[in-house]
């Protein structure tokens, strides 16, 4: 469990505009977003209306034209590539939509590769990493299944969804953001799914924004953030 207070400010957005190209339009243009640490946030939009986009500046992916792109206090939008590239990845944990595993990778070695790229995740381990990648994978319920040494492409979906939440959780980010990881289940599988994800982010202290285009998914969040309503450029546009 990490030391994070719920007050503090986790990730912060003012009066931030993003577009593809000089002279083009904008495609996010949003005044304020914030959340706080612990925060569970559903931010739902349509396919569009700048979901993909908008997760690419706060990952740092993007640099915004203009306005403050904030995690833990930090302008990742005045950062050089390198500070926009290391911050992230100290900070926060990605639940990609595809997951993004490799693999011929076995289960652990996925879960390592969660601090692979980030010297402060590595340092805020209380353990030895790979006693911390046992740890995780062991409270997802992968270690009774047998499936450790195995390379994730022999896993079924939902073993590699939980591999996927373990690599996120690695090192203790503050910040876990989900893309839309749920889309290709049924809604028995995603329910569990959510269970599992908003179970270990609480029990880790991560603030958790998961995006998605389905309302039906929100249960046990905080609050919900509809995209369409916080971003300009797109109200602008219909």
């Amino acid at each position: 469990m990490t030391n994070k207070t719920v007050d503090e400010i986790l990730l912060n957005i003012e009066n931030l505009r993003y577009r593809w190209r000089r002279g083009e339009t904008d495609v996010l243009a949003i005044g304020r977003f914030a959340m706080n640490a612990g925060e569970r946030v559903f931010l739902r939009g349509p396919s569009g209306s700048g979901k993909s986009t908008l997760l690419g500046v706060i990952g740092g992916v993007l640099k915004p034209q203009a306005g403050r792109d904030e995690i833990l206090g930090q302008d990742l939008a005045r950062m050089s590539g390198g500070g926009r590239d290391r911050f992230p990845a100290a900070h926060i944990g990605f639940v990609f939509h595809q997951f993004n595993l490799l693999p011929y990778l076995s289960v652990i070695d996925n879960v390592l590769l969660g601090g692979g790229f980030s010297r402060a995740r590595r340092a805020r381990l209380t353990s030895d990493p790979h006693k911390e990648a046992h740890r995780l994978v062991a409270e997802l319920g992968l270690e009774r299944e047998g499936v450790l040494d195995k390379a994730v492409m022999q896993l079924s979906v939902g073993q590699q969804q939980r591999v996927a939440v373990a690599r996120a959780l690695f090192g203790n980010p503050e910040l876990v953001i989900a893309d839309e990881p749920t889309s290709a289940l049924d809604a028995t599988a995603q329910a569990a799914f959510m269970d599992l994800l908003i179970r270990e982010c609480r029990q880790s202290g991560a603030g958790l924004l998961f995006v998605s285009h389905d309302p039906s998914l929100a249960e046990g969040m905080d609050r919900v953030v509809d995209l369409g309503e916080i971003n300009r450029a797109r109200r602008a546009a219909a």
